[in-house]
């Protein structure tokens, strides 16, 4: 973990997947280790009068988490837990029950532009575009910078014009790719927040003034092209399928079967009509 916090000292956890070589697994927190935090906790501390234990991602105690309820409800004498955690609705809710919760607020704009301009050498133009995009991450603004001609672009493009040529032959060879083992579900969720983050970006460029968003000619083109597919509704549509499927690639759906139908959707969505039940 030390060595991971000196290389990425930003990294959130599909990086420190990344890291630990887990290829295409899901964070888990199993059972052996909650007895391993029981154990220790029950340990008697020599060095300090406290016993601390951090963890980070609570979000990845499945079931195995009820086994440190006792725990957290009655902890021993001087016993702190702090969890640090990144959505709270994923948490499991016996275990939220028991908390006091604390919330960070993102970072402004102009933080992540002053860091963005001062630690990576960005232009201040281009940083100001990136913190509108990151909204308040620091983590997905260092994403965007390393990553601003990434595959995303080229997968999400492909995508779109499949379904628009209604190319069934392309959409199956896109879908065969995006649901392969060599993508595995961690890059489908990142190309997922991808697509979401594009289009949070058109909505920016339409509605507000692109001169304080400060965003290149080339970006401002493609919001005007999406802007003549789909209106205001239809991208709130479009961000709903897409959280949607999120969270069932979280919950280990058929990637073929989900990026299948995501597309048919996504082509009703388009076209205007009626969605499917």
């Amino acid at each position: 973990m030390a060595e991971f916090i000196a290389q990425q000292p930003y990294g959130n956890a599909y990086d420190w997947l990344q890291f630990i070589g887990a290829e295409n697994k899901q964070g888990n927190i199993t059972a052996h280790e909650c007895q391993d935090i029981i154990r220790k906790l029950n340990l008697k501390s020599f060095e300090s009068q406290y016993k601390i234990l951090l963890m980070w991602m609570p979000e990845y105690l499945g079931n195995e988490g009820n086994r440190l309820l006792k725990l957290i409800e009655e902890p021993p004498a001087n016993t702190v837990f702090i969890l640090v955690a990144e959505n709270q609705e994923q948490i499991l809710a016996t275990i939220l029950s028991r908390t006091q919760l604390i919330k960070i607020n993102p970072l402004s704009k102009d933080d992540i532009v002053k860091a963005l301009v001062q630690r990576n050498e960005v232009a201040e133009t281009r940083a100001r575009q990136i913190a509108t995009i990151a909204s308040g991450n620091y983590r997905e603004a260092l994403h965007l910078l390393n990553h601003s001609d990434n595959d995303y672009h080229e997968l999400l493009r492909n995508w779109l014009n499949a379904i628009f040529m209604n190319n069934r032959a392309g959409l199956q060879e896109w879908v065969d790719h995006i649901a392969s083992a060599k993508m595995g579900r961690e890059n489908q969720k990142q190309f997922i927040r991808y697509f979401i983050n594009v289009l949070e970006h058109s909505l920016r460029v339409q509605y507000m003034d692109p001169a304080q968003l400060a965003f290149t000619s080339e970006e401002i083109d493609f919001a005007e092209k999406l802007k003549k597919l789909a209106n205001l509704g239809q991208m709130g549509q479009i961000m709903e399928e897409l959280d949607n499927a999120y969270y069932h690639i979280e919950r280990n759906a058929n990637g073929k079967i989900l990026f299948h139908a995501l597309s048919i959707r996504l082509q009703y969505i388009f076209k205007g009509k009626l969605l499917p039940v």
